[in-house]
């Protein structure tokens, strides 16, 4: 067992720093929803499925055939292409989701049980839809099947660590989800939209008093959370090649287990608690097999809620509010 963890040890640590990179664009969504509204936005997982299914839209209408050969400059133009596009749609849908299933109940002062009820409900309807509907008609498959995607980055090894390598695809997953992750980071601290989210989350009634409106901040914090799905789906699609109508939902919860992990309503914990679920993850596989991953995420999710329900930083966002 301790060669097993020698050998595997460096590479399961890169692969969890790429997973766990994608786990906290998405966790992004959900603590940022629920800073705002205190709202679990179980729907949230469908908005990066359709992300995945804009970039594989995109994939598709280049690719003639098989992968998709192209030079370093236009492979990186091409991602950026792809986190773009993926970026407007899920930020959009996000959006128009927010309007649709969660407005009208927020306007009659409904209860956080029924927008949670919507929430799941959205969620069932936008699987179905692509399954039945969006799918078959643009990809000309069975919507309930995997959808692969044409390869556009190769696996080349850039460098080794130890006695593992380090390959291109990981190293833009890593570098571009920790510039979005930045831009997000500042957007919310030093820009009057992200003292206006701040303040919201902080105290809606005191906000409103100075001006805020919830109604565009609550658009914004969706469009904001959606927009970090759909780079996270971009990317995703880049590291794993394959997506479908249920992409989301897995992913989804160990994205919210990340949230919490970290502290839910925090950005910070969110990135810190992705990173540290993605790295548990690869770990315990070296132990107890791959197979068991997606228990361990589930596993640690109960632990957090058992022994520190407020997450890693959740103590300091208390401490704001009080």
């Amino acid at each position: 067992m301790l060669q097993t963890l020698q050998d595997q040890f460096l590479g399961s640590t890169i692969g969890g720093l790429v997973l766990g990179s994608i786990y906290a664009l998405v966790a992004l969504g959900y603590t940022m929803v629920y800073g705002v509204l205190r709202l679990i936005n179980f729907a949230h997982s469908e908005i990066f499925m359709i992300g995945t299914m804009t970039s594989l839209f995109i994939l598709a209408s280049i690719a003639t055939s098989g992968n998709i050969v192209v030079g370093l400059g236009a492979m990186i133009l091409l991602l950026l292409a792809l986190m773009l596009a993926s970026a407007v749609v899920s930020g959009g849908s996000a959006v128009v989701l927010e309007q649709v299933a969660y407005r009208p109940l927020r306007k009659r002062g409904s209860s956080k049980l029924a927008a949670l009820i919507s929430a799941i409900g959205a969620s069932i309807f936008l699987q179905e839809l692509f399954a039945l509907v969006i799918i078959p008609n643009f990809f000309d498959k069975s919507g309930r099947v995997p959808q692969n995607a044409p390869r556009f980055v190769d696996r080349d090894t850039l460098f080794p660590v130890g006695n593992a390598v380090v390959r291109t695809d990981q190293v833009l997953v890593i570098i571009g989800a920790v510039i979005v992750m930045v831009v997000l980071d500042q957007l919310v601290r030093r820009t009057r939209i992200g003292r206006g989210i701040r303040a919201t989350a902080q105290d809606p009634e005191a906000a409103v008093l100075m001006g805020v409106s919830i109604d565009r901040i609550v658009r914004i914090t969706f469009l904001l959370g959606g927009a970090m799905a759909g780079v996270a789906s971009a990317l995703y699609l880049m590291e794993l090649e394959n997506t479908g109508y249920r992409v989301g939902f897995v992913l989804g919860i160990k994205a919210f287990t990340a949230a919490v992990l970290g502290g839910i309503g925090n950005l910070r914990g969110a990135l810190l608690g992705g990173i540290v679920l993605g790295l548990v993850e690869n770990w315990s596989a070296i132990f107890l097999g791959s197979e068991w991953k997606d228990v361990t995420a589930f596993v640690v999710l109960v632990l957090v809620l058992m022994f520190r329900p407020t997450g890693i930083l959740g103590e300091s966002l208390q401490r704001a509010r009080a």
